[in-house]
């Protein structure tokens, strides 16, 4: 353990010393900022097929939600780091009034190009709300307290999953789609007028300039994350004839090659930077290394059973898009029920490695469960499955920021919290990337035999199975997939069809259940790097206190009252 470990382990008193009322009023502010970019995604994402009808930009389609991804992955380090040198509270009000503008002028739009640069903008501000939010809760409470609190992180994830497509529908079909962009307004207000009034301005690094700021370091990681995410997003799309794209492919390969090359430059130059966005010395530190890993691993699997999971119930069960979402219910309650579970009990122990090590191996046994997936398994039996994955998720969500902020010196919990949140979502993002080529790859190959195992002759199996990928056989098993096959052949195959659609549904499952090994994988290795995690012991006290103290690693760290003063430093 370092020196500036020890001194964070041995922290009684939070940065920031408000009273219990003003601390709530806070917290609430801070988890209303949580809740609006969580519950952004899932509304926009259910308006977008009205909102494309009526801007006319299906060729567009994926830039809506690629120009937010790019814009608000990009940023997370840089507010993070920023909030360390001149404070939470200024970087978390432009973030949210960036947010703001952006859904504004995104509801105004009246053509795709509009909306894509709003979305664009809106995800400038959408960088700060999470990395800030979360160090904001590092700020204001110590470290035994704070896992308490950072559990609801996880319940706001998961909330946002639920209300979201509901929310979202409902504005759509009743309202206007407008009006999914307008909602963010009240909430984002009420966030702002608690931040601006209530929260003092915490910034340990008080001899930091703006000429100190790794302005290299930024334009690098920009220009190498933006290839390396489009490079990502090109992966799941198609080309004209319904192909996904390969690996191989300029668009998807050479974009991703060309990132790859741009972040080793800037991590050459990260490790000579006076105040890197991205501090690598935090890497020394076996913990930091390695919750930052079992992040990065445990969000590759999750983000692909979130996108997988309602696909089934589309192409398999025939479940409406909208409500699709609705039947993940229990991976979405377990994974309330256990970040907000682990908090409390992470507070209780003042340890945390137990209980992280505890649930990942819940999530190996969740995820290998889920590779047993068919187009015949039970509600009761998925349900449950789905619910032992929630279960070994949800402690990812809350104790693992525990851990990096129990192992960063204070100066840097900023950009130690904002790097695990980027790293969160470049996990998702690859994989995603890679779950859909699995999952394309396995339901081509599978195809072809289920037909000719439910009795389907060769000739109209060769029709079927042809080997294409993407949009071409996400179509034959959409929903009411009998209609369509109905509707689409001759009327010599309409007996056939019957044995079609369920050939067409156990290569469907089979080939999610394929990609649940990407999850299981990832889970096992996300184990065993909470193996390598030190169980430093978390301080802090549990009931007010007037006293004020802080840590320092090696500068003057003040411990703020809530008028922003100085109360004590060492």
């Amino acid at each position: 353990m370092t020196s500036s470990q020890d001194d964070l382990t041995s922290q009684t008193h939070p940065q920031i010393e408000l009273t219990s009322g003003k601390r709530n009023a806070v917290l609430g502010a801070v988890m209303l900022g949580l809740f609006l970019s969580a519950l952004d995604q899932t509304v926009v994402g259910t308006a977008l097929p009205r909102i494309v009808t009526d801007l006319h930009g299906n060729g567009l389609y994926t830039w809506v939600v690629t120009s937010y991804l790019l814009s608000s992955t990009i940023t997370v380090p840089i507010y993070g780091k920023l909030s360390d040198i001149y404070g939470r509270k200024p970087l978390l009000l432009i973030g949210v009034s960036v947010f703001l503008v952006g859904s504004w002028l995104s509801g105004l739009s009246h053509d795709m190009m509009q909306l894509i640069f709003f979305r664009g903008l809106q995800g400038l501000g959408a960088g700060a709300l999470f990395p800030i939010s979360l160090a904001i809760i590092g700020d204001l409470f110590t470290p035994r307290e704070r896992g308490r609190y950072q559990g609801l992180f996880g319940a706001v994830f998961g909330l946002s999953f639920i209300v979201g497509p509901f929310i979202g529908g409902w504005i759509t079909d009743n309202i206007s789609w407008h009006w999914v962009f307008y909602v963010n307004m009240p909430i984002g207000l009420a966030t702002l007028v608690v931040i601006a009034t209530v929260l003092p301005n915490f910034h340990p690094n008080t001899g930091i300039t703006v000429r100190d700021l790794d302005y290299a370091g930024i334009v690098l990681f920009t220009a190498g994350v933006v290839p390396l995410l489009l490079g990502l997003t090109n992966k799941g799309l198609t080309d004209s004839h319904g192909t996904l794209y390969q690996w191989t492919d300029p668009t998807v390969g050479g974009l991703i090659l060309i990132g790859a090359v741009l972040l080793a430059i800037f991590l050459l130059v990260e490790s000579k930077a006076k105040q890197p966005i991205i501090p690598l010395n935090l890497f020394r530190d076996r913990t930091y290394s390695a919750t930052n890993l079992a992040v990065f691993l445990v969000a590759f699997g999750m983000f692909a059973s979130v996108i997988f999971l309602p696909r089934y119930y589309q192409g398999v069960r025939g479940i409406s898009a909208t409500d699709s979402g609705y039947m993940i219910w229990p991976l979405l309650v377990g994974l309330i029920g256990s970040s907000i579970g682990t908090g409390i009990l992470i507070s209780k122990m003042g340890r945390y490695k137990l209980v992280l090590v505890a649930a990942l191996a819940i999530l190996v046994v969740g995820s290998f469960l889920m590779t047993r997936l068919t187009a015949t398994s039970s509600n009761v039996s998925l349900w449950s499955w789905m619910l032992i994955m929630g279960l070994g998720i949800g402690p990812s969500m809350s104790g693992f920021t525990v851990v990096v902020q129990n192992s960063a010196p204070v100066a840097q919990l900023g950009a130690a919290t904002s790097t695990l949140t980027f790293l969160r979502q470049i996990g998702g993002s690859v994989g995603l990337a890679i779950a859909g080529t699995l999952f394309s790859q396995s339901f081509t190959r599978k195809l072809p035999h289920e037909l000719l195992a439910h009795g389907v002759p060769g000739q109209v199996v060769s029709r079927f199975g042809s080997g294409q990928s993407g949009s071409g056989q996400g179509n034959l098993s959409g929903v009411n997939l009998g209609a369509q096959l109905a509707h689409s052949l001759p009327a010599q195959l309409q007996p056939v069809i019957p044995r079609i659609v369920a050939g067409v549904h156990d290569a469907f499952s089979l080939a999610v259940g394929q990609v649940f090994w990407l999850t299981f994988g990832a889970a096992v290795l996300a184990f065993l790097a909470a193996l390598l995690i030190a169980d430093q012991p978390l301080r802090g006290r549990v009931s007010g206190s007037a006293e004020a103290a802080n840590v320092t690693t090696g500068a003057e760290v003040p411990v703020m009252d809530e008028s922003g003063g100085r109360v004590a430093a060492r």
